[in-house]
């Protein structure tokens, strides 16, 4: 089993920053794929951003070139460094980990609890 833990999400004004953190705990040498995804009120959850433990990495149309997503394998900790935040960007962001490289949330196999990001106009 592995546990997700996530922090740092809040508050924020439009064209702000935040950096949300996971760390993983348990099982996490079969940790291949490390992401961010989200949730709206009343969507679908969607991909942010997802790192391969080789360190290759995909991001969302919507989030390339303001968001990045960094891993610590040693420290067992992904992080999601969010720039020019807009109001769009605002919903609950989840940590995900699974053992296949994937943009399809079916694809991860353990989720963190959720923390939720708004950003005000």
């Amino acid at each position: 089993q592995v546990q997700l833990v996530e922090s740092g999400g809040g508050l924020v004004q439009a064209g702000g920053s935040l950096t949300l953190s996971c760390t993983a705990s348990g099982r996490t040498e079969s940790l291949y794929a490390l992401g961010w995804f989200r949730q709206a009120p009343g969507k679908e959850r969607v991909i942010v951003a997802t790192a391969s433990r080789r360190g290759t990495t995909y991001y969302a149309d919507s989030v390339e070139g303001r968001f990045t997503i960094s891993r610590d394998d040693a420290k067992n900790t992904v992080l999601l460094l969010m720039n020019s935040l807009q109001s769009d960007d605002t919903a609950v962001y989840f940590c995900a980990a699974g053992d296949t490289y994937s943009r399809s949330a079916r694809a991860y196999s353990y989720w963190g609890q959720g923390t939720q990001v708004t950003v005000s106009s």
